[in-house]
């Protein structure tokens, strides 16, 4: 089990090296077609850090299924709200996009 701490690192680079704990990628015995037991915690989620202009210009969108129904939110107030849902989503497109995708991302617990 391998502990993080998230405090005054940023978003993106926490990201991808999570990504590639959870793949095993770091292990001398990594199989790509086998999905590892690892797991990592990540801890003080919420003092992460955006590079850039990211929290003002970078947009989530939603759509209500109606017409006119589309939704966007910004990732500054999206991470005000749940920052561990949009770490947990960042992390999640970085994985593989197979069946292995899901295993992969239960191991990851966010305190």
């Amino acid at each position: 089990m391998q502990k993080l701490d998230a405090a005054n690192k940023i978003f993106g680079r926490l990201a991808t090296e999570v990504a590639v704990l959870l793949r095993g990628k770091n292990k001398a015995d990594f199989e790509p077609n086998i999905a590892p037991e690892e797991k990592v915690v990540i801890e003080n989620i919420k003092q992460l850090s955006f590079s850039g202009k990211k929290e003002a210009q970078k947009k989530y969108f939603h759509y209500s299924g109606f017409p006119g129904g589309m939704k966007t939110r910004k990732l500054g107030e999206e991470f005000y709200k749940n920052p561990a849902k949009v770490f947990k989503s960042a992390v999640y497109r970085m994985l593989p996009k197979n069946k292995m995708r899901s295993k992969i991302i239960k191991n990851l617990i966010i305190n």
